[in-house]
Order: structure tokens, then C-alpha cells, then sequence
């Protein structure tokens, strides 16, 4: 079982289908890395913040000073090309908080001339992966997961 914790603190609205939308889309994502919600139950906190919120937390946890699209704060720790949890248990595992900037989301939507909802549909992807170890830091990483998301937005669209 998966659960979403949605909290929008924002004045941008975050209806019912696009609720399902980025839980289809969170679901894909734990599915096509390995991720088993009827093995084991897991909890992502997803954030709706305001430009400066977003620009406060980016500051404060990475230290840059700007404001962005997206951040992850995963929970969980992964040894080195292990991205799977397979353990069963009735614990709810939280693999962390997914904190979007909607403002930015549309802007970039706008920008990519791909929309609103598809560009929050791609940075739930790219957060969740965060989640699960994923990072873009070295080419080689960002290799990677450019891969994987591109996979995981292909196989949904």
C-alpha cells in the first residue's frame, strides 16, 4: 500500500484528479525500481510551498540561496547500487518528503511547452527517485537518472 500525505500551502489549487495523477505517477515510479507496495507499506510526504518557503528550505538544507522547482529530503540511506527495499513488514516505511514549488512548475510548463500538469507529473518522478538514491551531481549519475525518468514518463504517457 502506498500513502500520499498531500499539504498545499499555497493559493494554487491542487484538485482530486491531479491528487491521482501524481499518486499514478509516484506509484509508476516505486514500481519500475523494483519497489513492491503490497509487499511492504510506504509514506511520501508531498509539499505544495510558495516561492519563498521553497527558497528558504533551499537555502537552509542545500545552501543555495535561490528558489527552485522541486526538493527531496529522503528518509532512507541506500548502500552503495542498492535502490531496493524487499523486506517484508507491516511497518509503514516513509521514504520521505517531496516539497514542489507550483509557481515554478508553471513557469517551466510554460517555458517547455509541455503544461502544468506534465511538468509536475515529471518533477513527482525526478523527486522520487531522489527518494530512492537517485542523484544528478556527477555526469554519470545524471546519466543514469535522466534515463530512468525518461523511462518512467515514457511508459506513463
Amino acid at each position: 500500500m502506498l500513502t500520499v500525505t498531500f499539504d498545499n500551502q499555497t493559493p494554487h489549487p491542487l484538485d482530486q484528479g491531479l491528487k491521482q495523477k501524481i499518486e499514478d505517477y509516484i506509484g509508476k515510479t516505486l514500481e519500475t525500481e523494483g519497489i513492491d507496495c503490497e509487499i511492504r507499506p510506504f509514506e511520501i510526504s508531498y509539499s505544495w510551498v510558495t516561492p519563498e518557503e521553497i527558497h528558504t528550505l533551499n537555502a537552509t538544507y542545500r545552501d543555495v540561496d535561490r528558489t527552485t522547482d522541486v526538493l527531496s529530503f529522503p528518509m532512507l540511506s541506500y548502500p552503495q547500487d542498492t535502490k531496493q527495499l524487499t523486506t517484508p513488514s507491516h511497518i509503514p516505511v516513509l521514504l520521505g518528503d517531496i516539497v514542489i514549488n507550483p509557481e515554478q512548475a508553471q513557469k517551466q510548463g510554460e517555458t517547455y511547452e509541455t503544461g502544468f500538469v506534465r511538468e509536475v507529473c515529471y518533477l513527482t518522478v525526478h523527486s522520487v527517485l531522489h527518494l530512492l538514491g537517485y542523484d544528478h551531481m556527477e555526469a554519470a549519475d545524471k546519466s543514469a537518472m535522466r534515463e530512468r525518468e525518461k523511462a518512467i514518463m515514457g511508459d506513463i504517457n
